[in-house]
């Protein structure tokens, strides 16, 4: 088959073997990356929006290049190993069926392997053609023509400050195995204000120059200037409100429109949750029994405890023991029903240590809101409070789970995933006892970074809401209700631990 120019080497991939014609902007992506690598450019950044297919592309220019130069080199770091593999993977595929690469597979098995592979090629090299590595791997004594970063920036490695000096730390290291002369490509969306794909430095983190400075960039947001969509036919109007009602307006700007939201411009606006005065109203129809709540039937309860010791939050100083109860309904309404501060509560026997007395206030409460399960957060002192809440439950008779949860996304990041989105779709609502509650100064005086009694404002409440509308939840089914004590769930009652992870 003659030369053929990448976006027809696309073109005839999508054609015969994907049996559609290549979407615009991924024209205008094949068109930029051939365009820069005719013209010697070898620093290029290319960001699109998610779901844009921009990884595939750069697995069929993974593919074109080593068609074009048998004896590249070619190493991809992304994230994790498992990423990293899945462009190796994407680009054999290509290999294997494109009428223009079938010659380039090797014969021998030992050459086409899962992380790496070898192509037929003139030169013998120690390296491989292409090599996948998740970017915190050791990348001593390797050699590349070219390395593919492809989404090394995701939550998991820029969620700190030492996360993020780290990741730039590690991509310091291209320079050690990159051959002079070569590529690197960066494809990726930002996940922090503080993006290694910022085009403006960072002045608070002392940045003379944007990290990838001096690198060519394509930067395709889904939405243009004109408010029109880069890709029509998959992201209508109507699913582009879709995903901005779901995500939120932080995320939607981040990873749809590549400009991530200053951590300082975040705000939880109290105003926008939605009251009400309606309580739990609890009945069996044709046997089965229906919790509802304003005439919304519930399918899901979660009851996330965040303890703590000493004097309470609020003006008083300290960190506060807070439990949140939330209610989730079929139409993805949230419902906060109640919020407490236990060390700052009055109830249980004088007589009783401080651990089993707010145990007992979050039986009182799991109990007389028919809550299937308490989530308890185990970071520091709460280890021991699980086995004394089961103890305290089943010494009052109350049926309900107690599930360890241990946090381990930073509590900003948690905190604006779980209010962001409900609070701009105005699916969060509020019982008006929650607008008597320490939660709305929370709101209020919230500023990512400077939460927590050292930072002059105080988080606790926002942190227990957090935990419970980010909990997976317990849905209904069918079992016998307990005798004595009505059972609104009717099934098996199961709590997933997802450490908030997105």
């Amino acid at each position: 088959m003659l030369a053929l120019t990448f976006p027809e080497f696309v073109a005839v991939w999508n054609a015969a073997r994907q049996g559609q014609s290549t979407p615009d902007h991924l024209n205008r992506m094949a068109r930029w990356l051939e365009a820069r690598w005719r013209a010697g450019d070898r620093q290029l950044l290319l960001m699109a929006f998610r779901n844009s297919g921009k990884s595939t592309l750069a697995a069929l220019f993974a593919a074109w290049l080593l068609r074009l130069h048998p004896d590249l080199r070619l190493l991809v770091l992304a994230a994790d190993l498992a990423l990293a593999q899945k462009m190796v993977r994407n680009t054999k595929r290509v290999i294997e069926r494109h009428p223009a690469t079938r010659g380039l597979k090797p014969a021998r098995p030992d050459q086409w392997a899962a992380d790496r592979f070898t192509i037929r090629r003139p030169s013998e090299l120690r390296d491989p053609s292409m090599l996948a590595r998740g970017v915190s791997a050791n990348l001593t004594g390797s050699r590349a023509d070219a390395v593919i970063c492809d989404d090394v920036e995701v939550p998991n490695t820029c969620d700190t400050p030492v996360k993020r000096a780290d990741l730039r730390a590690r991509l310091a290291e291209i320079d050690y195995v990159l051959s002079p002369g070569g590529l690197q490509l960066y494809i990726g969306t930002p996940h922090t204000y503080y993006s290694i794909y910022a085009d403006q430095p960072r002045a608070e983190l002392e940045e003379a120059a944007p990290f990838l400075a001096g690198f060519r960039r394509l930067k395709i947001p889904l939405i243009d200037g004109d408010g029109r969509s880069a890709w029509p036919e998959r992201f209508t109007d109507g699913a582009i409100a879709r995903i901005r009602r779901q995500t939120g307006p932080a995320k939607f700007s981040s990873q749809m429109q590549l400009e991530p939201v200053a951590a300082s411009q975040c705000r939880l606006d109290p105003d926008r949750l939605r009251a009400y005065d309606g309580e739990l109203d609890y009945r069996e129809s044709g046997g089965r029994p229906v919790l509802s709540l304003g005439g919304a039937v519930l399918v899901s309860g979660v009851c996330w405890w965040d303890p703590a010791f000493g004097a309470g939050s609020g003006p008083v100083g300290g960190d506060g023991s807070v439990i949140a109860a939330v209610f989730g309904a079929a139409d993805g309404r949230s419902f906060l029903h109640r919020i407490q501060w236990l060390n700052r509560a009055e109830g249980a026997a004088a007589e009783a240590d401080e651990a089993t007395r707010q145990c007992r206030l979050v039986a009182r409460l799991a109990g007389d809101l028919l809550l299937p399960a308490v989530a308890v957060e185990t970071n520091g002192l709460g280890r021991f409070l699980p086995g004394v809440l089961r103890k305290v439950l089943a010494g009052e008779g109350i049926a309900a789970a107690v599930v360890e949860h241990a946090s381990h996304v930073p509590k900003d990041r948690r905190i604006l995933e779980a209010f962001d989105a409900r609070l701009a779709a105005g699916s969060l609502f509020a019982h008006r006892s929650v607008f008597a509650s320490p939660l709305i100064g929370e709101m209020r005086e919230w500023r990512p970074g400077q939460g927590g009694s050292r930072g002059g404002g105080h988080d606790d409440g926002l942190d227990a809401v957090a935990g419970a509308l980010s909990l997976e939840p317990v849905r209904l089914g069918a079992v016998h209700r307990p005798a004595g004590r009505p059972d609104w769930r009717g099934g098996t009652t199961h709590m997933a631990a997802t450490g908030f992870e997105p």
